[in-house]
């Protein structure tokens, strides 16, 4: 896919923040002493009335942020994702989920594609993380186009969301009349044999996997499943009934994320379908560059086939 246009979702995260500044005047944007690598520098140029830098405090900022949403304000705590979900828990839980404040946090670098960084700043944990907090919903775009809308569609809701962006360049699969609605799944490809449920940078590597698949005579579902939570359950269980197996795809630890969500959901409706999960099995990351640790952990379109070929022995 080296042809195809590339954008890291951290950068549609600042542009779109930026053209809601425009047209919203109770828009806030906090950041944590990392505004040039979030990219939320942009919204402090543009508007700096209306961006605080925190300082290396995210438990503070997170503080500021729930004051600030407490007087009426739609606020947007940006930091790395390690440091908005690991560092600042406390406050995320007591002040910004449990008085469901509108707090919206752009958390960045997320994930083993940090790269260089090394497991302490690679963060494979968050959604797992904040899926264990009531009221706060989870979204992980896959591209440019979704991480916009999704900015777009946090705004407009109520209370307390987590959003997922990374620091790598990743492939823009969807075009601009492509339509996202928080809590719903998307049907990217339709097929018969196995189910590919993907999240984030592995949507891209989900729709080169059934591609390759469809080479071996494999028919595969492909599902681009965004919103983490709430999940969409409807399209889960449709899926495990029409194909009968299903691949989670995540960059992401297997426990807790996008893989125990679908499979609790499968689990409870007691529906006849093996699910087996891609993700980061448990371990921590290691420092390298960022597309060649992806291949290290398979999170690429050879692991998700690996995986799409046991789901369909274990039917």
């Amino acid at each position: 896919m080296a042809d195809v246009k590339k954008i890291a979702t951290r950068e549609s995260y600042a542009q779109t923040l930026c053209e809601l500044g425009n047209s919203i005047d109770n828009l806030f944007v906090l950041d944590a002493d990392l505004a040039g690598a979030t990219k939320t520098g942009a919204f402090k140029k543009a508007f700096p009335d209306r961006f605080i830098d925190c300082g290396i405090a995210e438990q503070n900022m997170m503080s500021i942020a729930a004051g600030l949403a407490s007087c009426g304000n739609i606020v947007f705590a940006s930091s790395f994702a390690m440091f908005a979900s690991g560092r600042a828990f406390e406050q995320v839980r007591n002040s910004i989920c449990y008085p469901a404040l509108n707090v919206k946090i752009g958390a960045t670098h997320a994930g083993i594609s940090v790269g260089e960084d090394g497991a302490s700043h690679q963060c494979c944990e968050d959604i797992a993380i904040m899926r264990t907090l009531p009221n706060m919903t989870i979204i992980n775009p896959a591209d440019d186009t979704e991480a916009k809308l999704a900015v777009k569609a946090a705004v407009e809701m109520d209370g307390p969301a987590y959003l997922r962006f990374g620091r790598l360049a990743v492939p823009v699969v969807f075009d601009s009349d492509y339509k996202f609605e928080i809590g719903k799944g998307v049907v990217l490809s339709e097929g018969s044999d196995v189910t590919i449920i993907a999240t984030g940078l592995m949507v891209s590597c989900a729709i080169e996997a059934a591609k390759l698949l469809a080479n071996e005579g494999i028919s595969a579902r492909v599902v681009n499943m965004a919103t983490i939570k709430p999940l969409d359950k409807e399209l889960v269980l449709e899926s495990a009934a029409k194909t009968g197996a299903i691949v989670t795809a995540e960059e992401h630890s297997i426990i807790g994320g996008l893989g125990s969500a679908v499979a609790e959901t499968v689990c409870e409706a007691g529906a006849k379908a093996p699910v087996v999960r891609l993700g980061v099995e448990d371990v921590f990351g290691q420092s390298g560059p960022a597309l060649e640790l992806l291949d290290v952990y398979k999170l690429n379109a050879a692991g998700i086939v690996e995986k799409a070929k046991k789901a369909i022995s274990l039917k």
